[in-house]
């Protein structure tokens, strides 16, 4: 589905279309799971993604459509894995009284690939994975995160050679 067509049933379902909202959710949320589950973890991407939809309901009416919807719910949906890993970071800190990394989301259940991935810097990993993943625009990408296209393109760039990097150490060991 295009991005204009989700708009229009992001506007449709703005206006009280239950039929619009539905299709609307279902037509983004492979899309918004896969984003949380790269961000956050495979196991908490259900709940995650489950938060962006609670999110973006609240935030309907204000749906400008100044950009596409499926700009605007990533965006909800970067922003919400992000407050996840926070607050995960913050509970394992309370709980184990011991400094934890912000930067390394929970990876367990992912494969070695998706470990690699959750090492990169999260505004790294966050360009790589709209990008290369989800199938985001460098465009697309750039509204999202807040930042400038040649700072998207700069950030996949380097996140694919920490990658390379990084699967270079691996096979020597």
């Amino acid at each position: 589905m295009t991005s204009d067509a989700l708009t229009e049933l992001a506007v449709r379902a703005q206006a009280g279309d239950r039929v619009a909202l539905s299709d609307f959710v279902r037509a983004t949320q492979d899309d918004v799971w896969r984003l949380c589950a790269h961000l956050t973890s495979p196991a908490q991407a259900d709940d995650v993604t489950q938060d962006v939809y609670l999110r973006a309901l609240r935030a309907l009416p204000r749906f400008r459509g100044e950009s596409s919807a499926r700009t605007w719910l990533l965006a909800i949906a970067r922003n919400t894995a992000i407050d996840s890993v926070r607050s995960a970071v913050r509970r394992r800190r309370l709980l184990a009284r011991t400094p934890v990394s912000e930067d390394a989301p929970d990876t367990s259940g992912g494969t070695d690939l998706d470990a690699l991935v959750a090492t990169l810097d999260p505004d790294r990993r966050s360009a790589f994975i709209l990008t290369q993943v989800v199938g985001c625009s460098y465009e697309e990408a750039a509204e999202i995160c807040s930042c400038p296209v040649g700072t998207i393109r700069s950030r996949v760039a380097r996140a694919r050679a920490d990658l390379v990097e990084a699967l270079r150490r691996v096979d020597a060991t």
